[in-house]
């Protein structure tokens, strides 16, 4: 599992970069077009935000927990469009802050270990991206990848009712993934090892699921899967458009790109974050199918 000093290191390093960018309360994951690219990142994120509103059937008065809430945008969404009582977790200390501030409630927590006894239960749950960072590196060559999810999936079913149910969405290993022993960051630069190399020094502690099938197998004890959709082709124009709103000119976003030099040149591992604003890893690994990406509701057994 990726620490809360991995997760700071990836999200509060960018935080006010990221707000000055997005918005306060910016989708920091994988926007739903549909095919329809002409929609402008705002309304493809609202769209993406209605779909798991209407999926998980919220409406005024319902409890929802967003596991991994980011800068807040689906409990924003929930609350001034659903009516909905919302609380949201995350690690970074930074991404909470921006939370309060802006009137959501937030605690900086690990989702993975949340019971009943601290919120209660929920009539739906949401998880943005979040399992994209429950395993790392060392786990799955230890062989505890599916014991971690499944361990996810039990727990998760405490905060929910019969027939409640959980949104999520989150990258997976596509079929043209490297192998393991030939990622490194001085792979040749234009190398799929090159930028898987790249997306582990971006969200170092992360290791990602081995597809959807994975993550059916190790749910099905406890939840019965609603749908399933690919949202690998929206995650490349959604790259594109952040890219677009991160070299932006601004004044005080440009300064802080300056303070950050430091870090690059003295922090190997910084590349792999840094790298968003000139060629995205996650971009040309979608492109060449080394990762995919998925949506996938399920509903309490």
């Amino acid at each position: 599992m990726a620490t809360q000093q991995d997760l700071d290191f990836t999200y509060s390093t960018i935080d006010k970069v990221f707000r000055l960018s997005i918005g306060e309360t910016g989708d920091y994951s994988g926007a739903m077009y549909n095919g329809d690219f002409s929609l402008t990142l705002e309304e493809a994120q609202q769209q993406k935000h209605k779909f798991i509103a209407d999926s998980l059937r919220i409406g005024p008065g319902s409890t929802v927990l967003d596991m991994g809430c980011g800068w807040g945008p689906f409990l924003t969404y929930a609350k001034h469009h659903r009516g909905a009582i919302g609380r949201g977790v995350t690690l970074s200390q930074r991404q909470a802050e921006a939370c309060r501030k802006n009137g959501l409630n937030v605690d900086v927590k690990d989702c993975r270990l949340i019971t009943p006894a601290d919120y209660g239960t929920f009539d739906a749950v949401t998880c943005i991206g979040g399992m994209e960072h429950f395993c790392s590196i060392e786990q799955w060559q230890a062989g505890e990848q599916d014991a971690i999810y499944s361990n996810f999936f039990r727990n998760l079913s405490e905060l929910l009712p019969a027939g409640g149910r959980f949104y999520m969405q989150t990258m997976v290993f596509g079929e043209q993934l490297p192998p393991f022993e030939s990622i490194r960051l001085d792979a040749d630069s234009d190398s799929d090892a090159y930028y898987m190399a790249l997306m582990i020094a971006q969200f170092p502690g992360s290791w990602l699921p081995y597809g959807p099938a994975q993550i059916n197998r190790c749910a099905r004890p406890y939840f019965k899967l609603v749908s399933i959709s690919s949202g690998r082709l929206d995650y490349i124009e959604t790259i594109g458009q952040w890219r677009k709103r991160f070299r932006a000119f601004m004044t005080q976003k440009y300064a802080l790109y300056a303070s950050l030099l430091p870090k690059l040149l003295t922090n190997p591992s910084f590349r792999g974050l840094i790298s968003v604003f000139r060629k995205s890893p996650n971009r040309v690994c979608f492109e060449r199918n080394i990762m995919d990406h998925y949506r996938l509701v399920f509903e309490k057994l």
